[in-house]
C-alpha cells in the first residue's frame, strides 16, 4: 500500500495494487488510477507440474564476450528421468552433430571455476580460496589469450589453468600463495604451475611487445588471511599489521610470506594466546624450518618492529632467541 492523489476524491488516499489485473486502486473509492501495469521485477514462478530441485529463475546466464557467440548458443539437455542411451536417440544425435568451437574454452571456464571454489583437502589446507568474480574473469581472459596466440595441446591442463589463475590474483592485487593455489590445482605440482606460469608470461609478452606487470607481492598481503586461519584477535592482527609494515623499510632477503609467517609466530609468542610453530605452518604454508630461519633475521630488529602499545620492553627481553 502507498499513499497516491485520487481525482475523485480529491485528495491523497491509500491505493492498492492488484496483483492479478496490474489495477492501482484507490482504497476509499474504489476508483481505478492505473490499469494494466507491467511488472518489470525478475519472474520467479515456476512452470512447471512438480517443484522438486526445478530452478524458478526462467532467464539464461549473462553474455560472455570471451566466446564467439557470447555464450548464448542453446544445448539440449537430458531430459528428466532420460535413460542412459538419451544421446544414441534423435536429439542426441543432433547435439553431437553439431560442432562448437568454444567447446574447449567452456570446458576450460568451468574448471577455472571449479579450482577458485573448491575447498582443499584438509591434510594440506583447511580453507578456501575465496576468489572473487573479477579474479575468474581476469584467468579466462589470460587464458583465452593463451590459447588464441599457440594451441596449448600437450601441456599439463591443469598447471595451465592454476598458472592462470595465480597470475590473475596477482593482477588484481589479491596475491594467493602458490601452495594455495596448487592445493586446488587436481594434481598439477609447483613445479609445473611455476613452469607453466613462466609459458604463459612469455606468451603474453611476445603479444603485448612489452614485459608483463603482476603486481609486487607484499608480506601485508597475506597476513590478514594467515591471522584468521590461526583464530588471532583484532589486537593482535593490528600489531602484527604493523610490524609487516615495519619490515618492509628493512633489507631482509625473505620472501614476503615468509616474513607474514616469522612475523605472526613473533606476535603469538608475546600474548596469551600462543601457537605452536607447526601451526603456524600449516595456516600459512610455510615450512617449519623457514619461518625459524626468517625469525632469526627479524629478531635483530624486534624493538623497532613491535608495536610499543602491544608489548613493553620487559616482554621483549624475556622473548626467546632464535
Amino acid at each position: 500500500m502507498g499513499d497516491s492523489y485520487c481525482p475523485e476524491c480529491k485528495r491523497a488516499t491509500e491505493v492498492v495494487f492488484d496483483h492479478s489485473a496490474g489495477d492501482t486502486v484507490c482504497s476509499e473509492c474504489g476508483l481505478v488510477l492505473e490499469a494494466h501495469s507491467i511488472d518489470e521485477k525478475s519472474e520467479w514462478r515456476i512452470f512447471a507440474n512438480e517443484s522438486g530441485d526445478n530452478d524458478p529463475v526462467r532467464v539464461g546466464g549473462p553474455s560472455n564476450p570471451l566466446l564467439a557467440d557470447g555464450g548464448l548458443s542453446t544445448v539440449i539437455s537430458r531430459p528428466n528421468g532420460a535413460s542412459g542411451d538419451f544421446l544414441s536417440s534423435s536429439l542426441g544425435r543432433w547435439q553431437n552433430r553439431g560442432s562448437n568451437p568454444d567447446r574447449s574454452l567452456i570446458q576450460a571456464f568451468k574448471a577455472i571455476a571449479t579450482m577458485s571454489d573448491r575447498k582443499p583437502d584438509a591434510r594440506i589446507w583447511y580453507f578456501r580460496l575465496g576468489l572473487v568474480a573479477t579474479i575468474k574473469d581476469r584467468a579466462n581472459e589470460i587464458y583465452k589469450k593463451v590459447e588464441d596466440q599457440k594451441p596449448l595441446r600437450g601441456r599439463n591442463q591443469d598447471a595451465i589453468l592454476a598458472a592462470c589463475l595465480y597470475i590473475a590474483c596477482r593482477q588484481e592485487d589479491k596475491a594467493r600463495t602458490v601452495k594455495e593455489i596448487c592445493s586446488v590445482a587436481n594434481g598439477a605440482t609447483k613445479k609445473e604451475i611455476g613452469r607453466a606460469k613462466e609459458y604463459i608470461v612469455k606468451q603474453l609478452e611476445v603479444e603485448m611487445g612489452q614485459s608483463m606487470e603482476m603486481g609486487t607481492i607484499h608480506a601485508g598481503d597475506f597476513l590478514r588471511r594467515f591471522c584468521s586461519h590461526l583464530g588471532m584477535n583484532n589486537q593482535a592482527v593490528k600489531a602484527a599489521q604493523e610490524a609487516v609494515q615495519k619490515s618492509e623499510e628493512l633489507d631482509i632477503r625473505r620472501s614476503p610470506i615468509s616474513i607474514a609467517a616469522a612475523v605472526i609466530y613473533m606476535i603469538t609468542q608475546l600474548s596469551d594466546d600462543k601457537k605452536l610453530l607447526k601451526d603456524v605452518s600449516l595456516a600459512t604454508g610455510v615450512a617449519e624450518g623457514t619461518i625459524r630461519n626468517s625469525y632469526k633475521d627479524l629478531y635483530p630488529h624486534i624493538a623497532r618492529l613491535i608495536p610499543s602499545w602491544y608489548a613493553k620492553e620487559e616482554d621483549l627481553k624475556n622473548l626467546c632467541s632464535p
